[in-house]
C-alpha cells in the first residue's frame, strides 16, 4: 500500500480510506493514542490504538522518538484538537528510542541545549518549523531570479583575493604547518603550496560575480561564504549562505528597486507557503515576550510585522541625512549609545541601525550614498569625491540585512582607489580588465540568508536558523 504524508492525510482527502502512514512518536498517551510526525507539517497526526489488539510488548517499544509504520483507516476524530485520525489496525515499529536516554523529550528545551544537540534538534516543533521556513525562502530565492530574466552562477569557494578587504579569512592549505617551507626572507613558501599561491575559503562571490554580468547581463549566486571574525554575537556565524545577484548596466537606483522588489517577493512567498509554521513561530514569541519587560516587546506580532514589510514601500534615506537624525537623537544627546555619533563619516553600528528602523522611521530603511572611507573599493565614486554609490538595507530587529552598490566602472578610478588602500593590481588584473574590455554601468547586492531567515522565524540568534552552527571554538556535528 502506497504511504502517505501526515500532511497529505490532514487534508482529509483521505477519509475512510485505508491509508499508511510512517513517522516518528512525538507522544504516546494512555498506551492508546499515538501522535505521529513526518516532518510533512508542524502538525502531528493522531493514530488510534485499540490496547487488546497488539502484541503488549510491541507496545512497549513506542515511546517518544520511535520510528513507525502504522496502517489504518482515516476517520474524522471524536476528540478535540484534531478533524482526523487514524483507526491503527497493523503497526510496525522501524527502529525504537530509549526513553532513558532519548534527550527530546516532549517538554520544553532551552535553545542553549538544543545547540548541543544540533543533531537532533530538528526534531522538536520550532526547530522543524524554522527549517521548513528556510526551505521555502531558499526556494523563492531562486524562483524570483530565475523568473526575472538572472542565471545561477556558481562562485568559487577557495580564493586568492579578498573581496571586502577585511584579511579575516580562513586559510586554504596543504603545507606542513609544523615545518612549512620558506622563501629567502623566511616568509612561508606559497609557490610550494598546492595552489602555488596564498588561498583561502571565499568572504564573497562577489567579484567573480561580475565577470559573468558583465557577459551574461544578470547572474545571482547563492552559496557558502566564511569570515574568520572572532565574534561569538546572535548575529555572527563563521560559515553562513550568501545571496548576491551582480547586474550588467543597472545604478544604484536600479539596484534598490531590485533588492527591495526581491525581499518583498520572497517574504510574500513564506506568508503564502508557510502558514501553519509561521503561526506556530508567532505564538512562540508571543510567549517568549510574555517574560520580558513591556519596553523590550516588538510592537509587532511575526505574521504582522511580515506583511507589513512586504506590503509597504521601504524608506530611502541619504546616509548624511541618517548622521543627523541619530546626531540629534534622545539616545545620542543623553550617551545611550554604546558608540556616540559625533561628527559624519561614522561608521554606524546595529544600535544606530536599528534606532532609525524601530523608534524613528518605524519600517524598513534603504541608507545610500555612504563615506568612502568606510565602504570597500569597489563601490563607485561620487562626484563629490568623498562618497560612494553605496546601499544597505535595515530591518527591525536585524538591523543590515543587505548590502550593496554601484560598481566603480572606471578604470582609472578604481586603480587611484586600489593603490590608496595598498590593493595589489596584479592580484586582480583579471579584475580589472572588466574595465578595459568593454566597462559598463553595473551594480550588484549580497544578502545574509540566515539573516533573512532570522527575521522571517522571529528567532533571536542566528545559531538557532542554520542546520549546524560554526562559530568561535565551535564545529561540532
Amino acid at each position: 500500500m502506497k504511504s502517505y504524508s501526515v500532511k497529505e492525510l490532514l487534508s482529509e482527502n483521505f477519509l475512510l480510506q485505508e491509508v499508511t502512514v510512517n513517522g516518528w512518536v512525538k507522544t504516546f498517551r494512555s498506551n492508546r493514542f499515538i501522535a505521529l510526525n513526518d516532518g510533512s507539517t508542524i502538525n502531528n497526526i493522531q493514530c488510534v490504538v485499540d490496547f487488546e489488539s497488539f502484541d503488549e510488548s510491541l507496545l512497549k517499544q513506542i515511546n517518544t522518538g520511535a520510528a513507525l509504520k502504522i496502517s489504518g483507516t482515516l476517520v474524522e476524530s471524536q476528540g478535540r484538537g484534531q478533524s482526523v485520525e487514524i483507526q491503527v489496525k497493523d503497526l510496525k515499529v522501524h527502529g525504537g528510542a530509549d526513553p532513558e536516554t532519548y534527550p527530546i523529550q516532549p517538554k520544553k528545551h532551552s535553545l542553549e541545549f538544543l545547540r548541543e544537540k544540533a543533531h537532533l534538534r530538528i526534531r522538536t516543533n520550532t526547530f522543524a518549523a524554522v527549517m521548513r521556513v528556510r526551505s521555502a525562502l531558499s526556494f523563492a530565492i531562486h524562483q524570483y531570479f530565475q523568473q526575472n530574466g538572472f542565471y545561477y552562477f556558481h562562485a568559487p569557494i577557495i580564493t586568492g583575493s579578498d573581496a571586502e578587504g577585511a584579511g579575516e579569512m580562513f586559510k586554504v592549505s596543504t603545507l606542513d604547518d609544523k615545518n612549512p617551507p620558506l622563501d629567502e626572507d623566511g616568509n612561508v613558501n606559497y609557490k610550494e603550496d598546492f595552489f602555488g599561491k596564498e588561498t583561502n575559503l571565499t568572504v564573497s562571490g562577489q567579484l567573480e560575480a561580475e565577470t559573468y554580468a558583465m557577459a551574461l547581463g544578470k547572474v545571482y549566486t547563492f552559496g557558502p561564504t566564511f569570515r574568520a571574525e572572532n565574534s561569538n554575537t546572535s548575529r555572527h556565524l563563521a560559515e553562513f549562505w550568501m545571496i548576491e545577484p551582480e547586474m550588467a548596466f543597472f545604478d544604484l537606483d536600479a539596484n534598490m528597486d531590485l533588492a527591495e522588489d526581491f525581499i518583498k517577493s520572497v517574504i510574500k512567498y513564506v506568508l503564502d507557503n508557510c502558514q501553519d509554521d509561521l503561526q506556530f513561530l508567532e505564538k512562540r514569541l508571543l510567549d517568549e515576550e510574555k517574560t520580558k519587560p513591556q519596553a523590550e516587546r516588538s510592537e509587532m506580532a511575526l505574521i504582522e510585522k511580515l506583511k507589513f514589510v512586504a506590503e509597504n514601500n521601504f524608506m530611502r534615506v541619504s546616509y548624511t541625512e541618517a548622521i543627523d537624525i541619530l546626531r540629534n537623537s534622545k539616545p545620542n544627546k543623553k550617551k545611550k549609545f554604546q558608540y556616540p555619533i559625533n561628527e559624519w563619516g561614522a561608521d554606524l553600528q546595529s544600535e544606530h541601525e536599528r534606532f532609525l528602523v524601530e523608534k524613528h522611521f518605524k519600517c524598513p530603511v534603504i541608507l545610500f550614498d555612504y563615506p568612502a572611507k568606510i565602504k570597500a573599493f569597489y563601490m563607485r565614486l561620487n562626484e563629490d569625491g568623498k562618497t560612494v554609490r553605496a546601499m544597505d538595507i535595515l530591518f527591525p530587529g536585524i538591523g543590515e540585512i543587505v548590502g550593496g552598490s554601484q560598481r566603480e566602472e572606471r578604470l582609472d578610478v578604481l586603480k587611484e582607489k586600489m593603490a590608496a588602500l595598498g590593493i595589489d593590481e596584479e592580484e586582480l588584473w583579471w579584475y580589472l580588465d572588466l574595465r578595459k574590455f568593454g566597462s559598463a554601468v553595473h551594480s550588484g547586492f549580497g544578502l545574509g540568508f540566515e539573516r533573512l531567515v532570522l527575521f522571517a522565524t522571529g528567532m533571536g540568534n542566528i545559531r538557532d536558523v542554520i542546520p549546524f552552527p560554526r562559530t568561535p571554538q565551535n564545529a561540532e556535528f
